[in-house]
């Protein structure tokens, strides 16, 4: 059976005002129906914006009386030339075909312009929450996030790659894993692709890939997931660390220019300021940090392996006062704190050839140097108490010659909760997973 093609020409409603004058067809939700005395104006929702739908004779009137909100209409009808309409164009003359008729009302009015709900009703019922603009503006922006870390990498000419969620051994040594049956064996949920990069740098040098990773973190903040997305990189023949920082630096530059052109609606919704990556990101030592802030944040954090958030949060306030910058490199965390996999500093083996990226208040990428000579992998396990068997896997990549390497995992929704300023990464994940939340 041969299908014609309709006539009449589907357009979206972000171009509705390119066709004034001609016979259209949109397609799309009932976003808002408001009924007057002798005319109903019909808000129709596609994925690029809004149109209005100009309902005058009798008989359009009465199509239109029959609809409710969250209706997913097929109208065609004639682009008339209105400056109050959205974009100076609405529909005129419209034929209205019902192609899906809601059940129940949504969980709140999703034409508000602002959300009249609160975290728990939004991730109860994300389904239908998520069409409101300012809800899905976040993962528009995430998107092109993701697009523009492909396009950077790319242009490095870095491969993509895809590697193994169900692990034998733990990433991290063992901490924050969700263990699994697997056939009758222990398995886990990877907390990273960290060991499959690594191996893949002796493969193809550079790769990269952009998925899913898990962590059993028992904590329940606005920062924490138990499941989010990780944007990793890996690259051969590095000198230090630092090589690695600056194709971290470039990453971000092609996040934010595909951003900026690919959601810019999103971002003007939302208000977002978009930053401007410096030519070259500031940086301090993690030990100069640790006598910065004891010196003059009123806390003294020497001693400590790690930063806390409070010291996160000043430490980048202190880089947009004396660099103009909103990223902020933390270098050289203590070894104590770090993977077993990590390069020590060269001179102070307390320390390590790792970094922290700090974006707007937030530990945003971790990364860093890894060990690349067998001997020092055995090593480093044995000063830890652990066997080299369960690595045998990922250990064998060692045997058979590893270039100088490093790499850096980026957490997509840190970097658009703090794009969009939202106060809980939960508002920046399509259906986050957390202590208590498994559905929908």
């Amino acid at each position: 059976m041969i299908r014609t093609v309709t006539e009449t020409p589907r357009v979206w409603a972000a171009e509705l005002p390119a066709h004034p004058g001609e016979q259209v067809r949109l397609q799309g939700w009932l976003h808002r129906h408001r009924a007057l005395k002798s005319v109903s104006f019909l808000i129709l929702r596609d994925r690029t914006g809004l149109a209005q739908v100009v309902c005058a004779a009798p008989e359009e009137l009465e199509a239109a009386a029959a609809l409710s909100e969250e209706t997913v209409l097929e109208v065609t009808g004639t682009a008339s030339a209105n400056p109050q309409a959205p974009g100076g164009v609405e529909l005129t003359g419209p034929v209205i075909r019902v192609l899906s008729s809601r059940a129940e009302p949504a969980p709140f009015e999703l034409y508000r312009p602002v959300v009249p709900a609160t975290l728990p009703v939004i991730l109860d019922h994300a389904p239908v929450a998520l069409r409101h603009p300012r809800l899905r503006a976040p993962h528009e922006i995430a998107a092109a996030s993701v697009a523009g870390f492909r396009d950077a990498l790319d242009a490095l000419e870095f491969t993509e790659i895809h590697t193994p969620k169900l692990v034998g051994s733990a990433t991290e040594s063992g901490a924050n894993v969700f263990s699994v049956d697997y056939f009758g064996r222990r398995a886990y949920l990877a907390q990273s692709p960290q060991f499959f990069k690594q191996m893949m740098v002796g493969v193809f040098e550079r790769v990269y890939e952009t998925g899913p990773v898990f962590r059993a973190e028992p904590s329940d903040t606005g920062r924490h997931l138990a499941q989010y997305t990780s944007l990793d990189a890996e690259l051969g023949f590095v000198e230090d660390h630092h090589d690695v920082m600056a194709v971290l630096r470039g990453a971000l530059v092609g996040m934010v220019e595909r951003v900026r052109a690919r959601a810019g609606a999103a971002c003007a919704l939302l208000e977002v300021e978009l930053p401007e990556v410096p030519e070259r990101i500031p940086e301090i030592h993690f030990a100069d940090a640790q006598e910065l802030l004891a010196a003059h944040s009123g806390r003294d954090p020497r001693g400590e392996p790690d930063l806390a958030p409070v010291d996160e949060r000043w430490l980048s306030e202190w880089a947009v006062r004396e660099y103009g910058s909103e990223f902020l490199f933390v270098t050289g965390y203590p070894m104590a704190k770090r993977p077993f996999y990590t390069h020590a500093e060269p001179g102070r083996p307390q320390y390590s050839n790792s970094f922290d990226l700090l974006f707007r208040g937030l530990e945003l990428v971790t990364g860093g140097q890894r060990l690349h000579r067998y001997e020092d992998y055995l090593a480093a396990l044995a000063a830890r108490g652990e066997s080299a068997e369960p690595y045998a896997g990922y250990l064998q990549a060692f045997q058979h010659g590893m270039p100088p390497h490093g790499g850096f995992a980026l957490g997509l929704e840190r970097w658009v909760a703090r794009l969009v300023g939202a106060e809980n990464i939960r508002l920046a994940t399509l259906f986050p997973r957390d202590l208590n939340r498994l559905a929908p």
